[in-house]
């Protein structure tokens, strides 16, 4: 158990370190989602589940949501058409 604690805490500073170092906000977003569900596996094995739904819907559910419907509103999340566009590739 306290190798599968190992990789998953290795795994959530990867997580925050690609989170900060991604360009694209759509893939930070991503690494979020994970960052969070992550997160809820280790409080289940801190034996605390409550605090695993919690981080699971919020973290992974709620904010998500949140932030890929404010990308869309301001337009950071474009459609196949419009990237073409932008290229001048029309």
């Amino acid at each position: 158990m306290t190798v599968f604690t190992c990789i998953l805490l290795g795994f959530l500073i990867i997580c925050a370190v690609a989170a900060s170092l991604s360009k694209n906000l759509l893939n930070t977003i991503l690494i979020f989602m994970s960052y969070s569900l992550v997160m809820s596996v280790i409080w289940i094995l801190l034996e605390s589940p409550d605090l695993a739904i919690t981080e699971a819907a919020v973290g992974a559910g709620v904010t998500t949501v949140l932030f890929l419907v404010t990308l869309k509103k301001i337009h950071a999340i474009l459609k196949k058409d419009d990237r073409q566009e932008e290229n001048g590739n029309e």
